[in-house]
């Protein structure tokens, strides 16, 4: 019985640790060819010297387990580099058939804290290194169809955050940056439909060294040896799937995900909708209707984070 993804070639970015790590290993599981990704930082805010060595690791552990993989030492931010990983996987593998993009770093701080550079390096390497890979994996799609190949396979699966959804304080670089990569991602399921590519997003809970801050003391396991709610071994089987062929209906779509739990996210709804009365509104009249609505809202009915993320401590 033949694998999901065999014969299919995947790229996986910011592989080398965490939530990437488990998206490779589990794409080369399920029969994949992968290009494993990652810069090799040490540091979660993109500080230290880059490292061949994560992406290496990875690549050697799927390989041991009679998978096919190779290592890209690069940083997805820039643009060349990833023209670079997209001409090496079709390079090693022949094609290109799934995208998954996962690189990120933190550098978190309230708004009125933050600097440019804070804010322009987190925009960077999540929202225009989710751009970069797409536009050549995008190319590399279109050609092969334009060229009258038929049957084009693409899969790109997007990581967004619930930090987009619900808010962070701490976080509006971030935040800004995965709300971005929704609005990237349902474009570009639009765009490139038609030559036989989806284009999803996962919103995935996961503890990891870029989040082991923020869950410390949430959802930990209750008894030794259980796997750990937050482990990304419960986010990489959905992007498993997106990357299928099960998935082909499956198209911009947003998915939390997390702990034996996946969400599908409705596109955002009108709740209340006011027409003037006159030929135009007026401050007045937008005072007399809009104010009694906010008013009328039940008390509480603001964002809270850990309410709406469903997090407990302890």
């Amino acid at each position: 019985m033949s694998l999901p993804l065999e014969g299919l070639s995947a790229i996986v970015t910011g592989a080398g640790r965490g939530l990437g790590r488990a998206e490779a290993l589990e794409l080369a599981r399920l029969g994949a060819a992968v290009v494993v990704n990652d810069y090799g930082q040490a540091g979660r805010d993109g500080s230290g010297e880059a490292s061949a060595a994560p992406a290496e690791e990875v690549a050697a552990e799927i390989r041991a387990a009679g998978g096919r993989a190779v290592a890209h030492l690069g940083d997805v931010s820039d643009f060349e580099t990833a023209r670079g990983l997209v001409d090496l996987a079709v390079a090693e593998f022949g094609k290109l058939d799934v995208l998954v993009n996962n690189a990120g770093i933190l550098r978190d701080r309230m708004v009125f804290s933050m600097s440019e550079d804070e804010w322009d390096s987190v925009v960077r390497v999540h929202l225009k290194g989710h751009f970069n890979t797409t536009h050549f994996a995008a190319v590399h799609w279109r050609g092969r169809s334009k060229a009258g190949e038929t049957g084009v396979y693409g899969r790109i699966v997007n990581t967004s955050s619930e930090a987009f959804l619900a808010g962070s304080a701490g976080q509006p670089n971030y935040a800004a940056a995965k709300g971005g990569i929704v609005g990237l991602t349902t474009s570009s399921a639009l765009a490139l439909a038609r030559y036989g590519v989806t284009a999803n997003a996962i919103c995935p809970r996961a503890r990891t060294r870029m989040t082991e801050d923020v869950f410390a003391g949430f959802a930990e396991p209750t008894a030794e040896g259980d796997l750990d709610p937050l482990s990304p071994e419960h986010v990489a089987p959905l992007v498993g799937y997106l990357a299928s062929p099960a998935a082909a209906g499956v198209n911009g779509q947003l998915l939390v995900v997390h702990g034996g739990m996946v969400a599908v996210v409705d596109r955002p709804r009108v709740s209340a909708k006011f027409d003037t009365a006159k030929e135009a509104f007026t401050y007045e009249e937008l005072d007399s209707v809009l104010t009694p609505h906010y008013a009328s809202r039940p008390a509480g009915e603001t964002f809270a984070a850990a309410e709406v993320l469903g997090l407990k401590k302890g």
